[in-house]
């Protein structure tokens, strides 16, 4: 009979920035890629921000892999059905590491965005690990549903916005009802929806309207 046993050890990971971090800086962002990216290519959506006010932080997904079965491009997930609450904590402790290396609790303003995937890990770490932000960005993901409306209740100044393309894939008619009537019930409050047409992909256009 096989078992399974737990052990704890420390890993290295990287995460990528875009710009530099001056005097000049008016808005920080902290932003979670989607399954398939790396942190470095997920920056590419925000070359076209101000380069001298805005200052943007891609965190990496641990779990890497390669794509479409070749041997040749490779993407990372968060997280996964195995195991997701350990993973989860992982991945948090993670992001916990970011946000003192790059001082987030003293941004002159914080935007924290998640797109696909990226949106449960960063719903997670600020419901989990109260972080405050300016804005929270949720792009073509859901909110996980083990989180409630009580877990946001400490954000008294953030504006929550829901983005997405209404060709999306993975966010059919049925699902986007469900998930936009849920998002209503958890930011009650400075909540905005934002459509565009189109599929599952980075909206740059929308985005540069926070900027």
């Amino acid at each position: 009979m096989s078992t399974e046993k737990q052990l704890s050890y420390q890993i290295t990971n990287t995460y990528s920035v875009l710009n530099n971090f001056t005097k000049k800086t008016k808005t920080v962002w902290l932003v979670c890629h989607g399954i398939g990216y790396l942190s470095r290519y997920f920056l590419r959506h925000f070359y076209h921000l101000n380069t001298e006010e805005n200052y943007i932080i891609a965190p990496q997904a641990q779990s890497k892999y390669y794509l479409k079965n070749e041997y040749n491009h490779v993407g990372a997930s968060w997280l996964t059905k195995e195991r997701t609450e350990a993973e989860t904590e992982n991945v948090l402790n993670y992001l916990d590491e970011v946000y003192k290396a790059e001082d987030l609790k003293n941004a002159p303003r914080l935007i924290i965005l998640g797109y696909s995937q990226g949106v449960s890990v960063a719903t997670r770490w600020i419901a989990k690990r109260k972080i405050n932000c300016d804005e929270l960005i949720m792009h073509s993901g859901k909110v996980p549903a083990e989180l409630k409306k009580d877990d946001f209740q400490f954000l008294k100044n953030t504006n929550f916005t829901f983005i997405y393309g209404t060709e999306d894939e993975y966010l059919k008619k049925g699902i986007i009802e469900v998930e936009e009537k849920r998002l209503k019930e958890l930011f009650p409050n400075n909540f905005e929806i934002k459509r565009y047409n189109g599929g599952h992909e980075v909206n740059t256009e929308i985005i540069a309207e926070f900027a």
